[in-house]
């Protein structure tokens, strides 16, 4: 029995043995394999860190606002009779708004407009007796007096005819009616938004080491997210005389002519003032930027070290500049000449082998036209 026992420990410990040795060659396979692989390369997209000449401009973010613009109120109140116009409408200077109920009014009107009649026959009558010298000089000066104030009488029910006939100040593009047929109306209630189109301010401000060389006439450009791509030209018409004691900037206000209305009051727009002369940068794509909260690096392409040659990339922290297009200018951090990787920066790291492809890179400029633009 003993010795059946020994047999089966001695079985055992053969076969132990025996699975040990076979995943102790296979972790020797594995080990071997680790020590000659190498990571694939990774496919990138590439470009040269160039100098451009770029417009010398100052660049700030600003507001759109109308020439002029308002919400049309009633100066009095009074029960809306008539409707005139349409939400989104167009209208010219002096148009029909609005119209109030004016009936009470119009025979007030009609009583005040008989006695001014009168008034006026009695004075007529009262200075021909005057020249005969049948009634005194006082009786003539009271007819006239009364004549004028019943003159101002129908003048000032004339008038509140007037305020409840509520008419376009300007000539532009409406908002949405905020009044509705027979609806009574408190003074000062808004019956629909007015803002003049044509032309509209850009508002923005710039620190006030940029004043000696701002003056009014110089060219801005500003684009919106709401046309990208696009861009409308106009000029500084005016300069604050003061700058803002907080931020010690100063605030300039540029014209648009804005033919087509696309620029509209309120809108968030980035200005760009246009000075005299260029600027050279060295600029790279923008994709070839990545951007953390610790700074923003870019990918430089070099020839590998080891045996196994080919490409690497390693990272570049850089100080960046103003955008351009497609483009962006790099301060410093680079030389002209550098090849950065512009594509596919996600899967890059320090070391990592990289193949340049090129022929899906689309094509860059410094004044873009997407499609969709």
């Amino acid at each position: 029995m003993k010795r059946k026992i020994i047999v089966g420990i001695i079985v055992v410990a053969v076969v132990v043995a025996g699975l040990a040795g076979v995943k102790a060659l296979q972790i020797g396979k594995l080990i071997g394999f680790a020590k000659t692989f190498t990571v694939p390369p990774e496919t990138i997209s590439s470009a040269v860190a160039q100098e451009q000449q770029w417009l010398n401009t100052l660049s700030a973010v600003g507001s759109i606002n109308a020439a002029q613009g308002v919400t049309v109120a009633s100066e009095v109140a009074g029960t809306v009779t008539e409707i005139a116009f349409e939400s989104g409408a167009v209208v010219a200077k002096g148009d029909l708004l609005v119209r109030l109920d004016t009936s009470s009014e119009a025979a007030q009107l009609r009583a005040a407009a008989a006695e001014v009649e009168l008034a006026k026959l009695n004075t007529d009558r009262l200075l021909k007796l005057r020249e005969s010298n049948v009634v005194s000089q006082s009786e003539v000066d009271t007819a006239e007096a009364t004549l004028k104030q019943n003159q101002a009488n129908a003048d000032a029910i004339q008038a509140v005819i007037d305020k409840k006939t509520i008419r376009a100040p300007f000539a532009g593009r409406l908002g949405i009616r905020l009044v509705n047929l027979g609806q009574s109306l408190d003074a000062r209630a808004p019956i629909v938004s007015l803002q003049s189109l044509e032309p509209v301010y850009g508002d923005f401000s710039l620190p006030q080491q940029t004043l000696s060389v701002l003056s009014t006439g110089l060219v801005v450009q500003v684009s919106s997210d709401s046309y990208p791509g696009e861009k409308f030209e106009g000029t500084v018409t005016a300069i604050n005389p003061e700058l803002d004691a907080v931020t010690r900037s100063v605030t300039l206000q540029a014209t648009f002519a804005n033919t087509n209305d696309l620029l509209r009051p309120g809108m968030f727009a980035r200005m760009e003032v246009v000075l005299p002369g260029e600027q050279p940068v060295l600029a790279v794509p923008a994709t070839a930027v990545l951007s953390a909260p610790f700074g923003d690096s870019v990918y430089v392409i070099e020839p590998a070290t080891n045996s196994a040659g080919g490409l690497v990339v390693r990272q570049q922290f850089v100080r960046t500049g103003r955008p351009l297009g497609d483009f962006i200018s790099i301060v410093s951090g680079l030389k002209p000449g550098d090849t950065v990787a512009s594509s596919g920066l996600f899967k890059l790291r320090n070391g990592v082998g990289v193949v340049v492809n090129n022929e899906i890179a689309p094509e860059r400029s410094t004044t873009p036209h997407p499609p969709n633009g």
